[in-house]
């Protein structure tokens, strides 16, 4: 495994992230979880992502229970907040990045992990509806109360991170890093987001970058989704992948194939290995519903790809890349969820 620094920050985490979003909590059994978490401590994964708000808090109750006896100081843990979590009905204030909130979410999702602090604490959206300057605030607070070293942000625009930045520079909690989705098919920070990043010494720690299986090239073109796929799970992310689930897309993934395997790669480990090209990314979050999808993803970790396949990548996706910056903008919710 190697080891990159997250943004300008001292901190080093390695290159390749163990996320739970879809699967811990909710798509397999707890057992299975640990056995996935077993398998990245095997493999040289020190750093772990979660949310409160994955599996309505079950993500980070499972994480902590499989980290149960690591040491600590050998682990880098990040969580995020900003949805409702906890039992229904929900009040107004258990969501967005108030004051309040980021102090009882943060409270929460340390008695979750069993804890007494997080790496990193991410604002999982830009919240439109709390100054700004109250959420700094808030996370500079967080952090001077040793719940968390260092605070970052999630999907959030160029405008918003440079504003983010600038006043956590003048509380002394300095940003170091910024959440995006980030994959061959999904390009649409490098235009506004990255540049923006590297001048303000903010690293990206990057999810999906197999675009939620899609570039494992197991959906083909023209036939129905393997049964038990991530396409047919209609709680497990069918939704979000439904945007590349058509003919076009399928067919230039098939061709990515014979890249691959001149390079001795999986089609999974060469994704992976794709966004860790970009020196702006700290680390690329891989997921797995079996402990065997780790060891594979993992493959990617210090390869280097020559310019010619990076050519040829480009050459075969062409225009069923989805690059827009101000797709980053129109992600922000523009409503609360309770």
């Amino acid at each position: 495994m190697d080891f990159r620094h997250l943004g300008n920050s001292g901190l080093q985490i390695s290159e390749i992230t163990y996320g739970n979003w879809l699967t811990h909590g909710s798509q397999i059994e707890n057992d299975v979880a640990t056995q996935c978490v077993r398998a990245a401590l095997d493999s040289g994964i020190t750093t772990f992502d979660t949310a409160d708000a994955y599996a309505n808090g079950k993500a980070e109750t499972v994480l902590g229970e499989a980290l149960k006896g690591e040491r600590r100081e050998s682990l880098e843990i990040f969580t995020k907040v900003f949805f409702p979590v906890g039992p229904d009905p929900k009040g107004k204030n258990d969501t967005g990045l108030s004051r309040k909130h980021i102090r009882e979410g943060i409270d929460a999702s340390l008695r979750r992990l069993q804890m007494d602090y997080v790496d990193l604490y991410q604002a999982h959206r830009y919240d439109r509806f709390t100054p700004l300057e109250e959420t700094m605030q808030a996370f500079a607070d967080v952090v001077r109360a040793g719940k968390a070293l260092y605070i970052g942000v999630s999907e959030w625009s160029a405008a918003q991170i440079r504003a983010a930045a600038i006043l956590a520079r003048d509380l002394g909690v300095p940003l170091v890093s910024n959440q995006p989705q980030y994959s061959m098919l999904w390009r649409v920070i490098e235009d506004e987001v990255v540049p923006t990043s590297r001048e303000l010494g903010i690293g990206q720690v990057v999810w999906s970058p197999i675009a939620q299986g899609v570039l494992t090239g197991k959906y083909e073109p023209g036939a129905q989704p393997p049964e038990g796929s991530r396409a047919t799970d209609q709680s497990g992310g069918a939704d979000m992948i439904k945007r590349w689930m058509n003919d076009d897309v399928l067919t230039r993934v098939q061709e990515l194939k014979p890249i691959a395997a001149d390079l001795g790669l999986s089609m999974a480990a060469l994704a992976v290995a794709w966004v860790l090209q970009n020196d702006n990314v700290a680390t690329a979050l891989v997921g797995a519903s079996r402990p065997e999808q780790v060891g594979e993803n993992v493959k990617a970790a210090g390869v280097t790809l020559p310019a010619e396949a990076l050519s040829r990548i480009d050459e075969v996706l062409g225009d069923v890349v989805t690059s827009d910056p101000d797709v980053v903008a129109r992600s922000t919710p523009k409503q609360r969820f309770v």
